[in-house]
């Protein structure tokens, strides 16, 4: 907009471009039509005028009136204009209006005539959004908006580095309370890198007994629970407190083959979701998203 100008340079040159082309369009209309009339132009000389096409001569005959109406409706209609909206400058306008305020209020009046819907659809229960088809279907169209960049379009994960959504697995834990605090807060997960502590055969050690947690006797099990144990437990379950994951079952969000463990031990892993707290989605589309990831 032209108000948002600062109240300087710019603003005082358009300024000056906008009066002086309102004063030249002003100067052009009252010279032709109320110039005083050629005294060296007469009839009897007609025939010394320049003639173009044959039959087209020069005359002094102003344009027809109906131009100079249309002139100045245009010329009465700018300076109204200017005088109510902004256009000069950073002048405002009498009206004080702009496209930034329509549209905020625009935004105001249209959040307000849905607040009560969304302090409805907040406060009902997981179970009554579940069993609501259209409100379900709301839900994935947020999920397909806000979450699928990483998570896919069918929430399954991706790229060996989003978790899969629809299983039962949930490293920070999967209730609808701490599915919310993840929602909400985000999460930030720390894999420290085992490589330059422990290195290289006690890390191989590590990942091959990671592969089969029922070998008690394996050599990599005492190097597990000197190093591991304290996060992921003894029997390897996981923490969802810490956001440790369950290294026991055959969910692998890195990959679950020797190389793709000793790939998360030699270089530790740091994944990180973002918090969509009530700046990025409001409380009605949070318990919707609660809903479809809790079913």
């Amino acid at each position: 907009m032209v108000a948002d100008l600062p109240t300087g340079f710019w603003s005082g040159w358009v300024i000056v471009l906008t009066c002086v082309s309102l004063a030249t369009l002003v100067w052009i209309v009252l010279s032709v039509y109320f110039a005083p009339p050629d005294s060296k132009s007469t009839h009897g000389e007609i025939d010394h005028d320049p003639v173009w096409d044959t039959d087209l001569r020069e005359g002094t005959s102003a344009p027809p009136l109906w131009w100079f109406w249309m002139l100045l409706g245009a010329l009465v209609f700018s300076l109204g204009y200017l005088m109510l909206y902004p256009g000069l400058g950073s002048f405002e306008g009498l009206l004080n209006w702009s496209q930034g305020k329509r549209l905020v209020s625009s935004y105001e009046n249209y959040e307000e005539s849905f607040d009560a819907r969304r302090a409805e659809i907040a406060a009902t229960s997981l179970s009554e959004l579940q069993g609501n088809t259209a409100l379900m279907e709301t839900a994935d169209r947020i999920f397909r908006r806000e979450c699928s960049a990483c998570h896919g379009a069918d929430g399954r994960g991706q790229a060996a580095l989003f978790p899969n959504l629809l299983d039962v697995d949930w490293q920070w834990g999967g209730s609808p309370e701490q599915i919310e605090q993840t929602l909400r807060g985000g999460r930030n997960a720390s894999m420290p890198a085992w490589e330059a502590s422990l290195g290289e055969e006690k890390t191989r050690d590590v990942a091959n007994y990671l592969l089969n947690f029922s070998d008690r006797g394996h050599a990599g099990r005492t190097v597990y629970e000197q190093n591991c144990a304290a996060c992921h437990g003894v029997d390897g379950t996981g923490n969802v407190f810490l956001g440790a994951p369950n290294l026991a079952d055959n969910t692998w969000l890195y990959g679950g083959d020797i190389d793709s463990i000793l790939a998360t031990l030699r270089q530790g892993r740091a994944g990180k979701m973002p918090a969509f707290d009530e700046q990025r989605l409001d409380a009605a589309q949070l318990k919707l998203i609660i809903a479809k990831l809790a079913r």
